[in-house]
């Protein structure tokens, strides 16, 4: 049984009208001291004192956002003691004051929604062109691969697999193919540490690839193909492997002259024109393939980023 004395403190609480007011607003709404001093046209020390008692009674709950400190009833109160509170505010509902609270209260929401409504139409056609906390392409990455079935995926040219890492929690199989033995060993490493038992690193070469024909449903190759020596090579192992119906992904720069790339990043090639990429698919017999733009640096040498996708064809038409 919940305490008597608690009833008493509730009914301490809502013995005085200001208090009973505040508890009136924050039933509806979690508020700040200072929304709290705009819709009761009171002093904030005042309104603070007050809103310490009410939380000493444990009728309302605090929570910090930044400098600013919300309230709001409390969420856990008995049935008993939360009836009792409604029933007070319902019965003062048609006093002056509390009127003129409701309308000040909508009042004050109103201007939540147009600080956010004024910002947005402020930027609107410049969202995706400037700096905005919490929006980076990793993130946004995240959220689009939980949309991922449950497939079995070949990485190609994975290195550790930061892609592969993220795919293997919604995804049947992730196989990661590599030339390098440092970096299957750090990403069998990295697949240990995070549980993922179906995520498998291979010793490989993308031109070469340590798969069954017909195997995977979805086989990506992301800033892979210009280290391979013959990228149609690597386009047709990609084909071969995947289940008819299958699609290759190929993210991989558009041709540039940073001759640096060669030493700097061991790069083979200088990228690829989107004709280029276009054809190594079309040779490869991918159907469905387009070839665009998805990305450009704003920093020397302003590297610009292409996406190819392709379809295996169905050996017979699936079923409907």
């Amino acid at each position: 049984m919940y305490p008597l004395t608690d009833y008493w403190d509730s009914l301490k609480a809502i013995s005085d009208s200001t208090r009973l007011r505040l508890l009136s607003l924050l039933a509806r709404e979690e508020l700040s001291v200072a929304e709290l001093q705009e819709i009761l046209g009171m002093a904030q020390p005042r309104i603070s004192s007050q809103l310490a008692l009410l939380r000493q009674a444990s009728l309302v709950s605090d929570r910090r956002d930044g400098k600013k400190t919300f309230y709001s009833l409390r969420t856990d109160l008995p049935a008993k003691q939360l009836a009792l509170l409604r029933t007070a505010c319902e019965y003062v509902a048609d006093l002056t004051e509390s009127q003129e609270d409701t309308t000040n209260l909508e009042r004050t929401l109103k201007k939540r929604r147009q600080v956010s409504e004024q910002y947005f139409n402020f930027i609107a056609g410049r969202l995706g062109k400037g700096y905005c906390p919490g929006r980076s392409w990793e993130a946004i990455g995240h959220l689009a691969l939980r949309l991922v079935p449950a497939i079995t995926v070949a990485d190609l040219g994975a290195g550790e697999g930061l892609i592969s890492q993220i795919l293997a929690r919604q995804t049947e199989r992730v196989w990661c193919i590599d030339n390098s033995q440092r970096m299957v060993n750090v990403g069998t490493e990295l697949a240990h540490k995070n549980g993922l038992a179906n995520l498998v690193y291979k010793l490989g070469d993308i031109e070469k690839v340590p798969l069954p024909d017909a195997s995977v449903d979805l086989t990506i190759l992301s800033q892979a193909l210009h280290h391979a020596n013959h990228p149609q090579t690597a386009v047709h192992e990609a084909f071969r492997i995947l289940k008819p119906g299958g699609q290759l992904l190929v993210l991989d720069l558009k041709e540039h002259s940073f001759e640096k790339a060669h030493e700097t990043y061991g790069d083979l090639w200088l990228g690829f024109t989107e004709n280029g990429l276009h054809a190594f698919l079309k040779k490869a017999s991918f159907q469905k393939v387009d070839v665009s733009v998805v990305a450009r640096e704003k920093q020397e040498p302003f590297f610009e980023t292409l996406l190819a996708i392709g379809q295996k064809r169905w050996a017979s038409l699936p079923p409907r």
